[in-house]
């Protein structure tokens, strides 16, 4: 193999790859051989049969094969024997005659291009200054929570024959779902428990129940949503024939005691002090958020280096499909599309820099991603992926997720980046010199300042 450098501008190179038509041959050669004793053919013993003949028969289809090889083994020699890593997927471009050199009277000549990775010195992170935003729980925050757990274990009492349903109150009810005065699937049920206000059904349909009495029928109409996830119901008018049989009123739960052995602990004390745990847990979670936010800026005004353009568009047009589904938010609505592109550019660049920051720096300290950690977490993957599916309509197991990114390295990388991501942010802050700022609650709520969840989304 020659390799020739044509261009080096920027990120950008251009090689020259050749492959001897002799290099080709000896190839072909190997692997007829390797299969020669695997071959029955006419008129020879098995594996008795000469390459040459052999070569007449699968010469040219075994020569393809070869081809296709070469062509991505001799790419990724080209930049790894200069020591330089493709930021995109490189792109041959033939030369040669495919016809001459699959009958071996031409030599494998063809073009590369690729933008490489960027070659640049981290900051130095130790003794990096943030600050980290922190929050005490409030009474009220636990006093909430153990009323939320409090009507999440109420019980129903039947009301009078008479009464009027209320808001919080369980309907027992029959019901019956048609379009255009069909019945659809799905569309019926028969002793539903539903809550009023507890949003089971979709808008509309609960508010028309407000003040049934039991014995009533109600025909409740109601339109479903545009993006409804049956396809066939989504946008359409329907009604829905609901006979009341019973009206039930929650019956009070007092938060004692007795509650905490409903949810399998021995005491309200032990049950506060698991719900100011899981709030607390919460509460780290939202002032590591804003300690990431921080520091992601420090690293993004503590490098320039130029970008890979493909790695920047691809990275754009992510976050475009992202802008074009979505609302507008207020402080967009009067921007003009190039200025929301412009705006957008520039995350995408940010992106794309702290990416390559974060890799750089987790390379130098040989940051892993325990293997345990990954299979748990592709395993969650599959569980979500599979169930939102099944949502839509499409029946699949979690095993046929689990066996697509077993199959897929691509994919389990998808899922490893963003562990690597944390696992780098850790080493920097377990580095930097931290201080912790108390705050209000709704400081700590807020939003990081800037780009959010765009930015936060992935790197």
């Amino acid at each position: 193999m020659e390799v020739i450098e044509k261009s080096a501008e920027g990120l950008d190179r251009k090689f020259l790859v050749k492959v001897s038509a002799e290099e080709l041959d000896e190839k072909l050669v190997a692997r007829l051989n390797e299969v020669k004793g695997k071959v029955n053919l006419k008129g020879f013993r098995k594996g008795k049969a000469p390459v040459s003949f052999l070569k007449k028969m699968y010469g040219k289809g075994m020569m393809s094969e070869i081809i296709q090889e070469v062509v991505s083994e001799t790419s990724q020699k080209a930049f790894s024997e200069r020591e330089l890593q493709p930021a995109t997927q490189p792109h041959p471009h033939l030369i040669s005659k495919i016809e001459d050199v699959i009958e071996g009277k031409a030599d494998l000549e063809y073009d590369l291009h690729a933008e490489i990775l960027p070659s640049f010195e981290p900051m130095d992170v130790a003794g990096l200054k943030l600050t980290r935003p922190v929050a005490e729980v409030p009474e009220s925050d636990v006093d909430e929570a153990l009323q939320n757990i409090a009507e999440q274990q109420v019980s129903y009492k039947a009301r009078g024959k008479t009464a009027k349903a209320q808001e919080k109150d369980q309907l027992l009810i029959d019901f019956v779902g048609k379009i255009d005065g069909e019945e659809f699937e799905g569309g019926k049920g028969e002793g539903f428990e539903l809550v009023l206000g507890s949003g089971q059904f979709i808008a509309g349909f609960e508010d028309q129940l407000t003040g049934a009495k039991t014995g009533d029928e109600v025909e409740v109409k109601v339109t479903f949503p545009e993006e409804y996830h049956a396809k066939e119901l989504a946008g359409k008018e329907a009604t829905f024939d609901v006979t009341v049989q019973e009206v039930r009123a929650p019956e009070k739960v007092e938060i004692n005691d007795e509650l905490a052995k409903q949810v399998g602990l021995e005491s309200l004390d032990d049950l506060k002090s698991r719900v100011k745990e899981r709030i607390e847990s919460d509460y780290k979670n939202l002032s590591r958020s804003h300690l990431k936010r921080a520091l992601l800026d420090k690293l993004d005004e503590g490098h320039n280096f130029e970008l890979p353009k493909g790695m920047v568009d691809a990275e754009f047009e992510q976050i475009w499909r992202q802008v074009e589904s979505a609302e507008r938010d207020e402080e967009d609505k009067d921007k003009t599309e190039d200025e929301l592109k412009e705006e957008y550019k520039k995350i995408a660049e940010r992106r794309v820099r702290l990416g390559l920051v974060l890799a750089e720096i987790g390379k130098r300290a040989d940051v892993q991603v325990p293997n345990e950690e990954l299979q748990q977490a592709i395993q969650r993957q599959a569980m979500q992926e599979a169930q939102y599916l099944s949502m839509q309509g499409q029946q699949i197991s979690p095993q046929d997720v689990l066996k697509f990114y077993q199959e897929n390295p691509g994919a389990i990388q998808q899922i490893r980046a963003p562990l690597f991501e944390e696992k780098v942010v850790d080493y920097v802050i377990e580095r930097a010199e931290v201080t912790d700022k108390t705050v209000s609650k709704d400081k700590l709520m807020e939003e990081p300042e800037g780009e959010d969840a765009l930015l936060e989304a992935g790197l």
